[in-house]
């Protein structure tokens, strides 16, 4: 069984996203305004499938759900897009 929690950039793979950096910045400024007072699998930019593994990744305390929650946070604060793609590197 793997311990080993996911990188962000894995997620976005997961999520059937284009997962390169250039890509997951510019899901991230496309997206930031919208994720403000709303939970991440409620936004409308989800697919039915994508909103179904974020809601199921929080829900069941998943391997996932530290960095959905990253990416939750990313989308509502520039500065944590830097310390996550910093984690991603290490």
């Amino acid at each position: 069984m793997n311990t080993t929690p996911p990188h962000f950039g894995a997620l976005f793979a997961q999520l059937g996203l284009p997962d390169d950096d250039e890509s997951i910045a510019a899901f991230l400024v496309k997206h930031r305004s919208m994720a403000r007072n709303m939970r991440l699998p409620d936004a409308p930019y989800w697919s039915a499938s994508q909103a179904s593994f974020l809601r199921e990744a929080l829900t069941q305390d998943a391997e996932w759900a530290v960095v959905v929650d990253q990416l939750s946070k990313a989308l509502e604060d520039p500065e944590v897009t830097e310390q996550t793609r910093s984690l991603d590197d290490s």
